[in-house]
């Protein structure tokens, strides 16, 4: 602030719409468990959180491709499911590209919850994946 000329300054204040907020998108189901632990994490480490409930609106082949691409098309089946085994799947040699195709026409078959934070992704129940991406996102 000025001294000695009486001009007034107005305080330096903090704006909400200011201050650029970490955001998380979490794809999943309202039933599933691990879908329930994710946003609970956010929600406690006050992330914005965009969810998509992938019973109403299946994940875009686009958005599955990036998960892939950064994680490979393994680690986003769930073969430990209940979908995998009444798909009879168990026995099934794929190789990514089939399975990432199988994986767009039946969503069951998804580790679940699928997460991304800026560049950064997650598949399943993951709390160490989840906070690193925090980190790398500067959260």
């Amino acid at each position: 602030m000025p001294v000695g000329d009486g001009s007034r300054c107005r305080p330096v204040r903090a704006y909400a719409w200011a201050v650029a907020t970490l955001s998380a998108q979490v794809f999943g189901t309202n039933d599933s468990q691990s879908t329930r632990a994710a946003l609970r994490f956010f929600r406690e480490r006050r992330v914005s959180i965009h969810f998509v409930d992938l019973r109403r609106k299946p994940v875009a082949a686009g958005e599955l491709r990036r998960f892939v691409e950064r994680l490979g098309a393994r680690a986003l089946a769930d073969t430990e499911g209940r979908a995998w085994r009444d798909a009879g799947l168990g026995y099934v040699r794929m190789d990514d590209a089939e399975l990432v195709e199988r994986l767009l026409t039946d969503q069951r078959l998804l580790r679940l919850p699928l997460v991304r934070v800026g560049a950064g992704v997650a598949a399943g129940r993951d709390e160490g994946a989840w906070k690193r991406l925090l980190d790398a996102a500067g959260g």
